[in-house]
């Protein structure tokens, strides 16, 4: 006998809702950067300053999150600070979102997850910091993100500043090449590597105005194409760290991983401590510049998409 599917288990922020009854333009953003990216209360004033920059730009944020069991899209003032704040939070990714759900654990949702509940959400534009991809080694780890048959799968546009540089970066380009995914890098011809404004590899694509992106995602539905696009943002070259002063630290921080056998979801979180202890602060300190550069393009985009 069939049964019907039960209840989607998801609360708007009123915020979201309001925009959603009036057609206005929203733009999702991950929480996985505030439970695990950066501590507190550095997390929460990053979080607040891109929710403000969003708002600033004519779009809506909503920031996505499972909360004791409810996929939440949007936060209210009072939940972002909890989770913010809150310990033993799960990392979700495609694997365990429903998982989260289903058991009324709090989870803090990866580029795959917020991809997949701005799809139920209706939202078209997505502003992260970095994509997860190929680690390297995966020749011998298999250890390959499912952001990336995410973006193959879901219509989402993905605003980041490229592949997290601690990943091999060169395999993740041929990984998304694969699976059909267009890379488009924002006014530049060379892809970016997050910390860092050039990863010494040419970009696939090359748009340099957020009509332009939002043009090019309209005629991929028209066409019937499936997936997202995956937008990369070259970091302001103010606030920008080398590559070749990057790498050193990398290696370093990879050296430190090997020798105390830290695998699967844990490699990411240690790595980027790691490397913030390292440069004194400074990769935190682009982190946040980049991820804030991401929100503005993003929130172009979205207005694009809704004129």
């Amino acid at each position: 006998m069939n049964q019907s599917a039960p209840a989607l288990p998801i609360v708007y922020s009123q915020e979201v809702a309001a925009a959603r009854k009036k057609g206005l333009p929203l733009v999702a953003l991950e929480s996985t950067i505030i439970t695990h990216g950066m501590p507190y209360p550095g997390n929460l004033e990053m979080a607040r300053s891109v929710e403000a920059i969003i708002r600033n730009g004519g779009a809506v944020p909503a920031t996505i999150a499972v909360i004791r069991g409810t996929l939440h899209v949007g936060l209210e003032e009072q939940e972002l600070e909890e989770l913010a704040q809150a310990k033993d939070v799960m990392k979700l990714s495609r694997a365990d979102l429903a998982f989260a759900v289903a058991l009324g654990r709090t989870g803090a949702t990866t580029v795959a997850a917020t991809m997949i509940a701005a799809a139920l959400a209706g939202i078209r534009v997505f502003a992260t910091g970095g994509i997860g991809g190929v680690h390297r080694g995966a020749e011998t780890s298999f250890d390959i993100s499912a952001d990336l048959e995410e973006l193959a799968k879901t219509d989402v546009i993905v605003v980041c500043a490229g592949a997290k540089a601690i990943l091999d970066v060169p395999k993740t380009l041929e990984v998304l090449e694969t699976r059909g995914v267009p890379v488009v890098t924002y006014g530049s011809d060379e892809f970016p590597a997050f910390w860092s404004r050039a990863s010494g590899l040419p970009s696939p694509l090359r748009i340099n105005d957020a009509q332009g992106i939002a043009a090019f995602q309209q005629s991929r539905r028209a066409l019937g194409i499936e997936g997202g696009i995956l937008v990369a943002n070259p970091v302001p070259a103010a606030d920008e760290i080398p590559r070749a002063e990057m790498e050193t630290f990398i290696q370093t921080a990879l050296s430190a991983a090997d020798k105390q056998a830290i695998v699967a979801k844990a490699v990411t979180p240690f790595l980027l401590d790691h490397i913030f202890h390292q440069t004194s602060g400074r990769s935190l300190k682009t982190n946040i510049a980049l991820v804030e550069n991401n929100a503005r393009l993003a929130t172009e985009i979205a207005v694009a998409l809704a004129a």
